[in-house]
């Protein structure tokens, strides 16, 4: 499962044995059950989580008492609540596994501390998060620009695989819109 994680660092930097050995001995390896939470409201976020095998999801809990999807992650994915771990204020999100999954955590510590000692993880770091931060930004324009069903239909094209993986309820949730209106858009489906 390690080796998940520094294959994929190494399509973005130069890692050598000793990099290696440094990322091994600072992470930490959970399998997780389907429906167990890593992070829960209330609770300081500690961690970065890395999806080596399954999907988590994070969201809260919006003022009309629904689940707001904002994030799933999936295999070679990060996923953390990034306010809560910056600031070490409590987390208002819940990260919970959408299926059995195994993850690679790292505390803020010893991310801090690989930095030091690996300057070129923090380029590693940088890139991804860059990465992510584009995709929040396209997802927010798509909400925007794009009906419903345009959205469904062009994250549907996109990510074909991943729409058979999750539960209906969480993808209109991720989306923006109800369950019943993913199922009339499925309906029209040809």
């Amino acid at each position: 499962m390690l080796n998940n994680l520094t294959n994929h660092i190494k399509k973005f930097v130069k890692l050598d044995e000793a990099d290696e050995e440094l990322i091994n001995q600072a992470v930490t390896i959970k399998s997780v059950k389907k429906k167990t939470f890593l992070l829960q409201p209330d609770h300081i976020c500690r961690e970065l989580y890395f999806v080596s095998k399954g999907c988590l999801r994070l969201y809260f809990i919006n003022k009309k008492l629904n689940e707001q999807i904002t994030q799933f992650a999936i295999e070679n994915w990060w996923m953390s609540d990034h306010g809560s771990l910056e600031s070490g204020k409590p987390s208002s999100y819940y990260i919970q596994a959408v299926e059995n999954s195994e993850v690679i955590s790292i505390s803020k510590l010893k991310l801090e501390e690989l930095f030091e000692k690996a300057p070129q993880l923090e380029r590693y770091f940088r890139i991804v998060q860059q990465r992510a931060f584009t995709a929040s930004q396209k997802r927010i324009e798509y909400i925007y620009s794009m009906s419903d069903e345009e959205r469904y239909r062009h994250f549907s094209s996109l990510f074909p695989d991943f729409i058979q993986r999750i539960p209906q309820y969480m993808l209109a949730s991720y989306l923006g819109f109800t369950p019943q209106f993913m199922s009339k858009i499925r309906a029209k489906k040809v």
